[in-house]
């Protein structure tokens, strides 16, 4: 490392909070697939923000949104009308289906928008009694760091010493039908889980698993709550992952790739049921659904469809399934994925995957490790055919290289 990038490292160690571990690169531009750190050296960027960057780095299109919003109008508050918001509301309406949206900021505000409103939804349309409504979660989710959130996790690291939690969830095994129809009982509000669980290294449930979701959700007068902020958005091949078992959730969660990684913008889409109980004073945002946002969200969304993006990645997260597949190294345990959303899981006795994916920064490309042994692999939806296979070639070279 050069002085000025040790310098960078070092003085994010100073004055910020040890609470991330990043890769030691100091990233400094970046453009579609591809991204530069200070000393002018190119990665394939792998991880896109955790998928927040899905169109890839600095859209021209999208930039041009932003800054021509930026010119006239950035924020209002909800105080008043703006006349970006009725557009937004449009625009993700008749993308994905929805009838009501409230708009928010990070992927974790509209979790818990989600978790008030089905709450409110509960004891005001189901019946429940007042403070008794119950949320199923699932094991090893991640739907954010708020306390309210961490209260359910299961991750040690995520939760100890935070508490103490609200209490009105359930936990339940992940992928086990007869599991959520055994802990679904008259108090039961909703169900939150996610269609592939992220950070816990892309795992995905048995095929048919939401199928019977639904059915049990439908029968017991529960609102089904996908949270597709990673998942979402073209990630896995289609528009919503729920699409994959031609399902409809009662409550959708967006984020992430909503702004194309521009600006922190959010989205709660649900049936007239769930958002029809909120009233003016009951839950809000400074920021949510401010006009610059709105203006980002509408070319974000706009350039996902135009430009052939989610369909592209169904075809070169083939791609780059199989390949990952045909690599014959000892370090791997399994490798798994849907769409650009991928996963390299290797054997304990490999050691720890962020070896690898330090190994990977010095070949050019750019990896995070999860849950020690797990690689995740998820690159703009704009990557191509042919720089799948550049990046093929790296992978065997590092996951078949002998660390011992």
């Amino acid at each position: 490392m050069s002085a000025s990038v040790i310098d960078f490292i070092a003085t994010e160690a100073r004055f910020g909070a040890r609470n991330y571990e990043p890769i030691g690169v100091v990233l400094s531009r970046g453009e579609g697939v591809w991204v530069w750190d200070t000393e002018g050296n190119r990665y394939l960027d792998c991880l896109s923000a955790y998928s927040a960057v899905s169109q890839g780095h600095c859209h021209p299109k999208i930039l041009a949104a932003m800054v021509e919003q930026a010119h006239r109008l950035t924020l209002t508050s909800r105080a008043f009308h703006n006349d970006q918001l009725a557009l937004f509301y449009e625009e993700i309406a008749a993308l994905t289906g929805s009838h009501k949206v409230l708009p928010m900021n990070s992927g974790a505000e509209a979790v818990e928008s989600a978790i008030k409103s089905v709450r409110k939804w509960g004891y005001e349309v189901k019946g429940v009694p007042d403070g008794q409504a119950e949320i199923i979660v699932c094991a090893n989710n991640f739907h954010g760091r708020t306390l309210g959130v961490v209260g359910f996790s299961t991750d040690p690291e995520t939760r100890g010493h935070f508490g103490p939690f609200a209490p009105g969830f359930k936990v339940i095994p992940f992928g086990d039908a007869p599991a959520l129809a055994e802990a679904i009982n008259p108090n039961t509000v909703a169900f939150l889980v996610e269609p592939i669980q992220g950070e816990a290294g892309v795992v995905i449930p048995p095929a048919g698993y939401f199928t019977e979701v639904r059915e049990l959700c439908t029968a017991n007068n529960v609102m089904l709550v996908l949270d597709e902020i990673q998942t979402g958005l073209g990630r896995t091949g289609k528009l919503l992952a729920e699409q994959h078992e031609g399902i409809e959730a009662d409550v959708t969660l967006l984020g992430k790739a909503l702004s194309g990684g521009f600006y922190p913008v959010s989205a709660v889409l649900s049936n007239n049921d769930v958002l029809g109980t909120l009233r003016p004073g009951q839950h809000g945002s400074t920021f949510g659904g401010n006009p610059l946002a709105c203006a980002v969200a509408r070319a974000a969304m706009r350039v996902l469809v135009e430009e052939g993006m989610i369909e592209n990645a169904a075809r070169q997260g083939a791609r780059f399934l199989e390949g990952l597949k045909d690599i014959r190294a000892n370090t791997i345990r399994d490798v798994r994925g849907r769409g650009l959303m991928l996963a390299v899981e290797l054997h304990p006795e490999a050691g720890r995957a962020r070896r690898y994916c330090e190994a990977l920064q010095a070949k050019g490309i750019l990896a995070k490790d999860t849950h020690e042994h797990t690689i995740r692999i998820a690159p703009p939806l704009v990557i191509t055919g042919d720089q799948v296979d550049w990046a093929l070639e790296r992978f065997a070279a590092i996951l078949t290289q002998d660390f011992s």
